[in-house]
């Protein structure tokens, strides 16, 4: 916490000019005046980079949901490795929002500091008690030269236990892919019919094929999916793109399907006849890791994909991204999506 009672320049100048989010360091400046209830999770999603669709019946209307949007928050900051963030004038925000920045900084670890720029005396109870307080420039000066209490991006290291290292791989997405993998590195499932939790995961099937290497994205189609802000719409048009694989495969993309530093994913073919590993570009690894963060942070009893619930409960607001970004082609592929 930091207290500016006099309303100093030199505090918001300062923070704004130590928003490095490839340092894993951002800084907020709430939007003055909005009364919408999910308003400081879009500032936090703004300052990682992810820009709403404008316009009315925008594909991102489901972040008017104040808990979607800051799950949202809670993923991006984890997969993109943000450390520090400060928030530049909390003492406008509201009891409701400063509780959601608390739980939000339960949620990822991340290392909060908020500027209070009014008198300390009105601090509210639940900030009153913050441990560590500053009140000068030079201490301010130092904060925001401190690392925070995560590296930078952390990918989220695979969950436990590991798959077997022996269990039975495939490569390749028989019919469905235009991706061809060497005859060297394809492999036909040895049980086909088993469900998806038995089939191996990315690592273990990784050391017995070589993946396929990823179609190319340019770069400026590639920024365009870095700025969507749900995590599971950019992790499956960002896997689609650089693929090319069905839907249908896709959906079945469980947690052990992406590798633990996100540069290897297996993508599963009908009935598990065979199945196919890719090449995870570094430019799509954060966005992989940011929908397997998500798929984390929410208790997940069914043990559906990865993918799954946004093709289920967000399928027009995929088809939707997929029309916007109409230079990587995707429309064919997320068209076959139900309603």
């Amino acid at each position: 916490m930091v207290v500016d009672e006099q309303d100093a320049l030199f505090y918001t100048r300062a923070a704004l000019e130590a928003h490095c989010p490839g340092e894993g360091r951002i800084t907020v400046h709430p939007t003055p005046g909005s009364s919408s209830p999910a308003a400081l999770a879009h500032d936090v999603l703004y300052a990682m980079g992810k820009r709403l669709a404008p316009g009315p019946g925008s594909p991102d209307v489901w972040l008017d949901s104040v808990d979607a949007a800051w799950l949202a928050a809670a993923a991006w900051a984890g997969a993109t490795g943000v450390r520090h963030m400060v928030v530049a004038r909390a003492h406008l925000l509201t009891l409701q929002r400063i509780g959601r920045l608390l739980a939000w900084r339960t949620a990822t670890g991340v290392q909060l500091t908020l500027l209070w720029q009014r008198e300390a005396r009105k601090l509210p109870p639940v900030l009153a008690q913050v441990e560590r307080r500053l009140s000068g420039q030079g201490e301010f000066t130092a904060l925001l030269a401190e690392r925070g209490p995560i590296p930078a991006r952390p990918f989220f290291p695979p969950r436990p236990p590991t798959p077997p290292k022996h269990a039975p791989g495939a490569a390749v997405v028989a019919g469905q892919s235009s991706v061809r993998l060497p005859r060297k590195a394809r492999t036909a499932s040895a049980a086909p019919d088993l469900p998806s939790r038995r089939c191996a995961g990315a690592m273990a099937t990784a050391q017995l094929v070589p993946a396929a290497p990823a179609l190319p994205v340019a770069s400026r189609d590639a920024a365009g999916l870095h700025a969507l802000t749900h995590p599971l719409i950019a992790g499956a048009l960002s896997v689609l793109a650089f693929t090319r694989v069905t839907l249908g495969a896709l959906r079945s993309t469980r947690d052990l399907d992406i590798t633990g530093d996100v540069s290897v994913v297996k993508i599963h073919g009908t009935a598990h006849r065979a199945c196919g590993l890719f090449e995870v570009p570094e430019w799509a690894r954060p966005l992989l890791a940011g929908a397997r963060a998500h798929h984390r942070l929410i208790p997940d009893p069914t043990g559906e994909g990865v993918f799954a619930p946004v093709m289920r409960g967000e399928a027009r607001h995929l088809r939707a991204h997929a029309a916007r970004l109409c230079r990587l082609d995707l429309t064919g592929i997320a068209g076959v999506l139900t309603p």
